[in-house]
Parts: structure tokens; C-alpha cells; sequence
């Protein structure tokens, strides 16, 4: 179990360090993406500050519990902010982050059942 915690910790921290890489680059589709949810530009560093939080806390999180449960609490909470942007604005590209939370919560329900 605990290996599979790992696995699905890991690919989500480097879905979640991918994504604050583009914010941070201001790579074309991102910014478009995030210009569409109508999010000012200034918040772009704080989003990738958020999910590279949130990826550190998940790995590290497999040694500290408590940490790893915190940290996928905070991308669950950070990709419900998505989808409800992205509703905000009738946007219907909503799978992605739907799929994130879902990825977050069982690293969350692996984490609680490995400790």
C-alpha cells in the first residue's frame, strides 16, 4: 500500500512542479488557460508557490504523515479553486483539475491507511 502511495505522490508532485513551471515560465498555453479563468497576472507566481508547496509537502509527506495529509488537503483545496474559476466563467475545461483532486484525495486515504 505504502507503495503505491508513493507512486501516485510522486507523478502527482511532478504533474503539480510541471504546472508551476509553466506559471512561473509563462508558457503560452498556461497563460491563456489562466487568462481565460480571468486570474490576474500578479497571482500567477503565488498559484505556482501553491502547488510547489503542495508537491514538497506530498513527497516529504511520506516520511512525515501528518505533513503528506496537510500538503494533499492543500491540492485538493487549490484544484477545487480551479474548477470553480473555471465555472465562474463558463468554462467547461474542467476535467483536468477534477482529475487532480481525485488523485489527491487517494494519496490523502493512502497516507492515512500507511501511517
Amino acid at each position: 500500500m505504502f507503495l503505491a502511495c508513493a507512486v501516485i505522490t510522486s507523478l502527482l508532485s511532478l504533474v503539480l512542479l510541471g504546472s508551476a513551471a509553466g506559471k512561473l515560465t509563462k508558457h503560452p498555453k498556461v497563460t491563456e488557460n489562466l487568462g481565460k479563468c480571468e486570474v490576474p497576472s500578479n497571482w500567477h507566481p503565488r498559484l505556482a508557490a501553491a502547488e510547489i508547496a503542495g508537491a514538497v509537502g506530498m513527497v516529504l509527506g511520506l516520511w512525515v504523515p501528518a505533513l503528506g495529509i496537510a500538503a494533499a488537503v492543500g491540492v485538493v483545496l487549490y484544484f477545487v479553486g480551479a474548477v470553480i474559476a473555471h465555472v465562474r466563467v463558463s468554462d467547461n475545461e474542467v476535467a483536468a483539475p477534477i482529475v487532480f483532486i481525485v488523485l489527491a484525495v487517494v494519496v490523502i486515504v493512502l497516507r492515512i491507511a500507511t501511517r
